[in-house]
């Protein structure tokens, strides 16, 4: 749903941004990837008389020089924090004195921007006018038009008429994606009335030809929408989807990884094993997403494809699950991923995790395009038997049969990792991802019919089917991510404050920080912080605690309860490759730090 560009000036194409929070600030996300414009706003909207200029913006804008200078910290702030751009907001009255060094803060921001991180945004938003008077226009015109000519964009006010579009398109000219006509989805005074109905205002701006900047998508959570948060998240950014599509990002080079994490769960796994059975939220841990449509409204399909938070994940908070009816000589496939990705001459490594019932079986097919437009597809799987039988098998040019893998963690039972090596030429790209399903048969099967040859009634029946995907991980190596020693780390803990909670046990609060003492700069996916919390020279199993992900080199806790029996605590840090691959928690760094009395 996010499009972005080096400069607004190169974009030609209908974008939609979704202000919500993000690791950055407030910021823009889709199912592809995310974008951070971290909003700047002097002062909240008033619903009472215009309030006056506030002593922040006349500090800001009294001359040139000030203004270039704040407009350079930003600059700054967001090279250093990560954002993507900035979304400048001011509601207040400004004298009419300030308005040109206002216009040189945009103008200054918006190169600074663009100098220091490649392929940002500054949007301005409609609020104050180029006369200083805070006055929502909801719409561009020659009010707004100056400070829209010096960024990358306008967000326009929610509360916009059905003709302001193509007013705001006209005045814009070339230009006109970069309008971004606002949509509330709480439904305050928005066109169409937000909520189910966001859809009916995102409708009119795909026939007037702009931009749209979605707010507060967070409705569906915040008033409970019925029957659950996922059900009701699904239905909502299907309507989303039905309307304007989705434009999703995708690598072009190896490694590709997903585990089909979208950054929130009820519970957490790594490799299969569960680490944490309570709800999180952590929208920094989003992985590629599937190419999965919403069929709530429609009639339900004998087999259904979803993203499933209630049973254990492979990895992160969720897993995909295609879940139905089949035939015994039935294929059932679904697109995952698609995308461009340059394959090299040599071989390509697959490596993919299965938890599936006794009598389904799941693989994966991968489409291939050559510089000569020939499409091919290769059937991956452990029995390829199955599939090669069945009546749709002439889908696939070529088969692989994947091995089992053992896993790292022997007491996982439900989870298979599966390997497959694929032959791979630089004249071909993989344009297709594909999950494919079938029944495990007994008896044999008839690949020219539709039957089993055992009888009619029975090939026609329809079986239950239930299997699940944990995650996809596509390299060039067949060996894991080599990760650094633990000795080539430094660790160091900070701000570190003991309270007391009980008379039996302390609060910790603290900054872990870790970074690699070579001149190497580390690159890594994310890292899993865990606590060991040990007792003296006692011989019991020591327990470890999963406490969160980073993904950057520090991670900040508070309240950790330690029990007075404790006599140190160590703390892990469990490097995560791009590749999906984690390094072992007995090579990975780690901090001592024993409590105070």
């Amino acid at each position: 749903m996010t499009s972005r560009a080096a400069t607004a000036k190169t974009r030609r194409r209908r974008a939609a941004l979704i202000p919500m929070p993000t690791r950055s600030g407030i910021g823009t996300s889709s199912t592809s990837s995310s974008t951070s414009l971290t909003t700047s706003s002097l002062s909240r909207r008033h619903a009472g008389p215009t309030p006056p200029t506030s002593t922040a913006s006349r500090e800001m804008f009294a001359t040139q020089d000030s203004a270039q200078m704040y407009a350079e910290r930003l600059a700054e702030l967001a090279a250093a924090l990560g954002f993507d751009g900035w979304l400048i907001n001011i509601e207040v009255k400004l004298d009419i004195q300030f308005i040109d060094n206002l216009k040189e803060f945009v103008n200054h921001l918006t190169k600074r921007m663009h100098a220091a991180v490649p392929g940002s945004l500054v949007i301005w938003y409609d609020a104050i006018t180029v006369g200083g008077d805070l006055d929502w226009q909801d719409k561009l015109n020659e009010h707004n038009k100056p400070f829209f000519d010096l960024c990358d964009g306008l967000f326009v006010n929610y509360t916009w008429k059905e003709k302001y579009p193509r007013d705001s398109a006209a005045t814009a000219g070339d230009r006109k994606y970069d309008v971004y006509m606002g949509i509330d989805v709480f439904g305050r005074n928005t066109f169409g009335g937000g909520q189910w109905n966001t859809n009916v205002a995102l409708d009119l701006l795909k026939k007037d030809d702009v931009s749209t900047a979605i707010f507060a998508p967070g409705w569906i959570y915040e008033t409970k929408q019925q029957p659950d948060f996922q059900s009701a998240q699904n239905r909502w950014w299907g309507l989303v989807e039905k309307s304007w599509d989705v434009l999703r990002g995708y690598p072009k080079r190896l490694p590709f990884y997903s585990d089909f994490d979208q950054g929130h769960g009820y519970q957490v796994s790594s490799e299969g094993l569960q680490v944490s059975g309570d709800p999180w939220n952590n929208i920094s841990c989003q992985s590629f997403q599937p190419m999965l449509k919403y069929t709530g409204d429609e009639v339900q399909p004998p087999v259904r494809t979803s993203i499933n938070f209630k049973d254990e994940p492979y990895s992160g908070g969720d897993c995909v699950t295609v879940q139905g009816y089949l035939r015994k000589n039935a294929i059932f496939s679904e697109q995952l991923f698609n995308g461009g990705l340059s394959m090299e001459d040599g071989y390509v490594h697959l490596f993919y995790s299965v938890n599936a019932e006794a009598n389904s079986d799941l693989g994966l097919s991968l489409d291939f395009l050559s510089r000569n437009k020939e499409n091919t597809s290769i059937l991956i799987a452990e029995d390829i038997a199955i599939f090669s039988r069945k009546k749709q098998h002439r889908l696939y040019s070529s088969y692989v049969q994947s091995d089992k893998v053992e896993p790292h963690a022997p007491d996982n039972q439900n989870w298979v990792i599966y390997r497959a090596t694929v032959q791979s030429s630089a004249s071909y790209t993989l344009i297709g991802i594909n999950i494919v399903c079938t029944l495990k048969t007994s008896g044999k099967i008839n690949s020219e019919a539709d039957e089993d040859e055992s009888s009619e009634e029975d090939a026609n029946r329809l079986w239950p089917y239930h299997a699940s995907l944990g995650h996809i991980s596509i390299r060039n190596m067949d060996e894991n991510t080599q990760f650094p020693s633990a000795e080539s780390w430094v660790t160091e803990g900070k701000y570190i404050s003991w309270s007391n909670n009980s008379n039996t046990s302390k609060l910790l609060s603290l900054k872990i920080s870790w970074k690699l003492n070579t001149s190497h700069q580390a690159s890594f996916m994310k890292y899993n912080i865990y606590v060991e919390k040990l007792i003296g020279d006692s011989n019991a199993k020591v327990s470890r605690s999963f406490l969160g992900v980073a993904t950057v080199e520090a991670f900040y806790m508070s309240d950790l309860q330690v029990p007075d029996e404790v006599t140190s605590l160590k703390f892990i840090i469990q490097a995560c490759g791009r590749d999906g691959s984690r390094q072992g928690l007995e090579e990975c760094p780690k901090l001592f730090l024993v409590p105070v009395e």
